[in-house]
């Protein structure tokens, strides 16, 4: 007698979402980020002895997050100026990314716009009027973040090279040309170069880093705007989805890759503008601090949104603000913080798979069956 094979279902079936409200959406990732802080508690409970010894203190503990950042003027100012920078980076990046040019140089492009600043305030300070020393150093960090983000453009229009080996190798190439210059400049052989005395940004409003904070915000406006409601966004973000549908129309892909390239690199140079005039006067290897590459999940995360990349920004600044004041609160290992913020992290990042896709259980779906029958 011939056995009859029954085909199961399997227990778990995923199906790509078509559309999410976005006020779920938002549910899912502060969900996300309870879940994160939850399982932080737990790590920090087990591996911090003052928590052991007292658990009442957990509360403490979830407090320093935001003390790291709002408990004094001083603290938030600096809270601003470094969200400012790191917006100032992923917006750079957000062009190209929508163009699915993936440009993951921001690091090299923003050190090189260091390193222009810097090199112009080294020969021509004091030699020119102090206003027309900060606009030639506006000028050569623009040229040189673009030309930095010209390489690899060419490269891909020409001979469809891959983008994202290519941004990331420049990033090391920059690192040892600073390298380089550093060791022409400093002749002790020190490697450090001193606070230029001219060539920093005027104070506004009695404060430091006011300024460097209106330009980013004036730039997600403006930026917002460049890619939302004007030509070259929407052939960006038509080039973004599909190469032979904009040949098709008429839009030529190679010039549009060239042309949001510049403008990519160019504003990775405004960031570096702003870290060599406004914060450092001076530069090192380590300028751009690992921004560029954290600024790829903030604009990512943002969903290469300017407005929404202003959140993530924020939360991940807070973040790293509030891991710096556990280290310092609870007397831990630097490691420590790391974990805790990559924990979180990882949990933001996690998020996005259930935003994008639903999962569907076995007997859910049978029993939805049985009652579409009926």
């Amino acid at each position: 007698m011939a056995r009859t094979s029954e085909t199961r279902e399997p227990l778990i079936h995923l199906s790509k979402r078509s559309s999410i409200h976005p006020l779920k959406a938002w549910m899912i990732r502060l969900a996300a980020v309870a879940l994160g802080l939850a399982l932080c508690g737990l790590v920090a409970f087990l591996l911090i002895e003052r928590l052991r010894a007292n658990p009442g203190r957990i509360g403490e503990f979830y407090y320093t997050f935001i003390k790291g950042s709002f408990s004094t003027s001083r603290k938030i100012w600096k809270y601003l100026k470094n969200l400012s920078i790191l917006l100032c980076i992923a917006l750079a990046l957000t062009p190209a990314f929508r163009m699915r040019f993936w440009n993951i140089g921001g690091e090299g492009q923003t050190l090189v716009g260091v390193l222009g600043c810097i090199a112009v305030a080294f020969y021509l300070g004091g030699k020119i009027p102090e206003w027309l020393l900060l606009i030639l150093m506006l000028l050569a960090a623009l040229v040189c973040g673009a030309a930095w983000g010209l390489i690899p453009a060419l490269f891909k229009a020409r001979w469809n090279t891959n983008e994202t080996l290519f941004t990331l190798m420049m990033n090391y190439v920059a690192t040892y040309l600073v390298a380089f210059f550093l060791e022409v400049w400093v002749t002790n052989g020190s490697g450090t170069l001193p606070k230029q005395k001219f060539g920093k940004l005027p104070t506004v409003g009695g404060q430091a880093y006011l300024l460097i904070i209106l330009i980013v915000l004036a730039l997600t406006v403006c930026l917002y705007i460049y890619l939302n409601y004007t030509k070259h966004g929407y052939e960006i973000s038509v080039v973004g989805e599909s190469v032979r549908t904009a040949q098709y129309v008429g839009i030529n892909d190679k010039k549009v890759v060239i042309r949001t390239m510049l403008l990519s690199g160019a504003l990775c140079g405004l960031a570096g503008y702003l870290i060599g005039a406004g914060l450092d006067q001076s530069i090192t290897t380590e300028s751009a601090g690992g921004q560029g590459f954290t600024a790829i999940m903030v604009s990512w995360l943002g969903k290469f949104n300017p407005a929404a990349m202003v959140l993530t920004a924020g939360l991940i600044q807070l973040l790293n603000q509030g891991a710096a004041q556990i280290s310092q609160d609870f007397d831990v290992s630097g490691a420590l913080p790391n974990v805790i913020v990559g924990i979180i992290l990882f949990f933001i990042i996690g998020c996005e798979f259930f935003i994008n896709y639903e999962v569907h259980f076995r007997g859910a779906k049978q029993k939805a069956g049985k009652e579409a029958v009926k």
